[in-house]
């Protein structure tokens, strides 16, 4: 079976921005250990350090840089350049160092747009991340934005500690979307017992939300999460009941992994019935023995399937509701999204791979 062509997403579209909070340029150093510990509650776990300021690391467990003159270290071993950029010049000098040095980072008292630009396109391709500093939000979503591509990320150095917040908030909602499909149910049938995996992560999820699984990687389909009520059992509105151990499931970078692989810590890939997508932390996995339901669809010719527990409980998205597979039927839709090619080790492959 040839996989079906949608728009797919990609590991470019699903890149993190990369985002050092700056611990720097403030009139003391309590203000500099404010900031500090705004970042870690609002979920940021890279912090640039002044040199004097090496104690805060007892704050937190956090990735700590020091900023030493316009040098980035980690470890004690030298990750980035701080170019202030003032003039022709400097721009100059800021292009030179693209593939010299992992990381370089622009700061500017007065941005043009133009020379931003010209920064974004230079360092494609060069082997080093361009990071540009922020100290606002809105600052940073124009690095983010600017010839669409943007900058690989910002040192934010918050004007004020409630930007700290609102840098999160807009991260979260600007998470990639996904192209979703309605497939056409073509075959329902009970299996017997194997071993399923629950995911239960570390946030509330939404109704309307659920991840993507699936018996190929080209296919996979929306399953919900167990935020509806049943007469059966109460809600567990952190989990995805989610299929078979054997299952593909998308992951935040891309790529695939069987449910049999998550584990608490790991980073799992949330979506909604219109394609918005974000991250949550796996908190744990459950591995049980249930009854199972092979579900195929058809798209574009193409047939697909996945496999779920035989229970009310678990839903799935058809004809435009959340439906519970035991009151599905052939003929109805199911939402699903399809991706080009194969997978090797999860990675997305241009070759042509069959899976039944």
């Amino acid at each position: 079976m040839v996989c079906a062509l949608r728009k797919h997403i990609g590991g470019e579209q699903l890149k993190d921005r990369q985002i050092w909070v700056g611990a720097l340029f403030q009139p003391s150093s309590e203000n500099r250990k404010r900031i500090v510990l705004s970042a870690l509650e609002n979920g940021f776990d890279s912090v640039v350090l002044e040199k004097r300021d090496k104690s805060f690391v007892n704050l937190g467990r956090f990735r700590a840089l020091l900023l030493d003159g316009n040098s980035f270290t980690e470890d004690g071993n030298e990750v980035g350049s701080l170019v202030h950029l003032k003039s022709k010049s400097d721009e100059v000098k800021a292009k030179k160092l693209a593939g010299r040095t992992p990381v370089v980072v622009i700061s500017a008292a007065d941005w043009k747009v133009i020379p931003l630009e010209n920064l974004i396109a230079h360092f494609q391709g060069s082997g080093s991340k361009l990071m540009m500093v922020a100290r606002t939000t809105e600052d940073a979503k124009l690095f983010f934005e600017t010839m669409e591509i943007g900058a690989d990320g910002v040192l934010f150095v918050p004007q004020k500690l409630e930007e700290l917040a609102r840098l999160r908030k807009l991260l979260e909602e600007t998470s990639p979307m996904i192209d979703l499909a309605d497939a056409k149910i073509v075959t329902l049938r009970q299996l017997g017992l194997g071993d399923r995996v629950c995911i239960d992560t570390c946030s509330m999820l939404s109704v309307g939300e659920g991840m993507l699984i699936g018996n190929q990687s080209c296919c996979l389909f929306l399953i919900h999460s167990e935020t509806i009520e049943s007469e059966y059992a109460a809600t567990r509105p952190f989990r995805v009941n989610a299929g078979p151990v054997h299952a593909y499931v998308l992951m935040p970078d891309g790529t695939t992994r069987y449910l049999s692989e998550l584990s608490g810590g790991d980073e799992a890939l949330i979506v909604d019935s219109s394609g918005h997508t974000r991250k949550v932390i796996v908190g744990r996995t459950k591995v049980e023995r249930r009854p199972l339901l092979l579900i195929e669809a058809e798209f574009s010719g193409e047939r697909h399937s996945t496999i779920v527990q035989n229970a009310e409980t678990i839903r799935v998205y058809s004809n435009g509701k959340i439906v519970s597979v035991s009151k599905i039927k052939v003929g109805d839709s199911i939402k699903i999204h399809l991706e080009r090619g194969g997978r090797h080790f999860g990675v997305r492959i241009k070759e042509t791979i069959k899976e039944r």
